[in-house]
């Protein structure tokens, strides 16, 4: 019989939020009394708005008319991209730069294939799974030491360095995965830390993958929502984002990867022209209601809703954030991003993240789960109805920090 691919025995078993669920559902069933509330996975939970949703239906509609029928589209709509980089990068880029996806966290995946198993890789830590998980499965790194996966460089964003790693610590001629604002932590990298890891990345011949995914949460006009507005960037960085958190899209699926032209291996070959190849093998573009709705998100009505849904959503961060706060729980984020992330010092991730269900019938993301950084922390998500965050805060209360 076929034999097992070894990357995957590399993997520790169970992905953080398939675990998370597994919990939920044996305590659910354990209290049938239980009216559990979500404050974990950072899944969208309000209706995608009314401009956004009549783009999505009309598309749809036009499917079905021989005049309005379209099939592949790989590197998607010509229009879509240009619109991508009026409203996102002041024209900055050419539409062959911009490739449209089926979200970021597909990209990171087809990324991690085009710079293959050779290639060494840092993260921040915390940090999202799939920037870990996804090298060890394509062979960058492994296997599991009881503290982290080997070969790979892990740089601790904590409170005493303002969350923002130690930059010495970069791999030579390696991929860095940087997310600002953060998941899950919600510290955002203001233009000095980014120039700094932009000088880093070149000192290193290293490439950013930088996974701007929440930088339509940013409020603080200070702070840069993408990359490639630090000087530098278009020789060192890729950019991932996504229509899914701003628009409501994590079902829809939808998102763009920014790979500029001047990006360059070390032998001089082009960068971009190897990601053109890699999406033209084993992907047929996003789908194209997907993205006739992400044209109606970044016409001017569809920002304005953009923009609305951010802020509701922000607004149950608040809550959130002044509700730990109450109870003297040392917190971060919520406020330019939609994730809180919260101390409970000497405590293990899944020990809090259990008693939280048990005392307040409230799931949460346990921190160590993002990263050996994450171990006394737990991620509270913002994405929520009102009502089901506001009942959710009060049950706080119970907890005894």
């Amino acid at each position: 019989m076929i034999i097992r691919n070894p990357c995957i025995s590399n993997i520790k078993a169970g992905y953080l939020f398939p675990e998370i669920a597994k919990r939920r559902r044996e305590f659910a069933a354990a209290h049938p009394e239980a009216e559990i509330i979500s404050l974990g996975v950072g899944n969208t939970t309000e209706p995608i708005l009314p401009h956004i949703d009549r783009g999505l239906t009309e598309g749809a509609r036009k499917l079905g008319t021989a005049e309005g029928y379209s099939g592949y589209s790989d590197e998607g709509l010509l229009s879509l991209r240009e619109r991508i980089s009026e409203v996102f990068y002041k024209k900055q880029f050419a539409p062959e730069e911009i490739f449209i996806s089926d979200g970021a966290k597909c990209d990171i995946g087809r990324l991690q294939l085009l710079f293959g198993s050779g290639t060494p890789a840092a993260v921040q830590d915390p940090s999202y799974p799939v920037y870990v998980d996804g090298s060890v499965l394509i062979g960058a790194a492994g296997p599991w030491n009881g503290t982290g996966y080997q070969g790979i460089t892990y740089l601790p964003c904590t409170a005493e360095n303002d969350y923002f790693p130690d930059l010495t610590r970069l791999p030579s001629q390696g991929l860095i995965y940087f997310c600002s604002p953060n998941n899950p932590t919600g510290a955002v990298a203001d233009r000095e830390q980014l120039t700094a890891l932009v000088k880093a990345a070149l000192a290193a011949g290293s490439l950013i993958i930088f996974d701007a995914a929440y930088s339509e949460y940013i409020r603080d006009p200070q702070l840069p929502k993408s990359i490639f507005e630090i000087d530098g960037a278009r020789a060192c960085a890729v950019e991932v984002n996504s229509f899914s958190k701003p628009a409501g899209f994590t079902g829809v699926r939808l998102g763009w990867t920014v790979v500029p032209k001047e990006l360059r291996y070390a032998g001089g070959e082009s960068v971009n022209a190897d990601w053109a190849r890699v999406c033209g093998t084993i992907f047929n573009g996003a789908s194209n209601i997907s993205q006739a709705g992400g044209l109606a998100a970044l016409e001017p009505e569809g920002l304005r809703e953009i923009r609305e849904l951010s802020d509701f959503y922000l607004g149950n961060a608040k809550l959130i954030r002044t509700a730990l706060r109450k109870l003297g729980i040392s917190c971060v984020g919520g406020d330019n991003s939609p994730y809180i992330w919260a101390k409970f010092p000497g405590r293990d991730s899944w020990e809090v993240f259990a008693e939280i269900l048990e005392q307040c019938w409230v799931v949460t993301t346990p921190g160590s789960g993002f990263g050996p950084a994450g171990q006394s922390f737990i991620r509270f998500s913002a994405f929520g109805h009102r009502s089901d965050v506001e009942t959710a805060c009060k049950r706080l209360e119970k907890l005894q920090p």
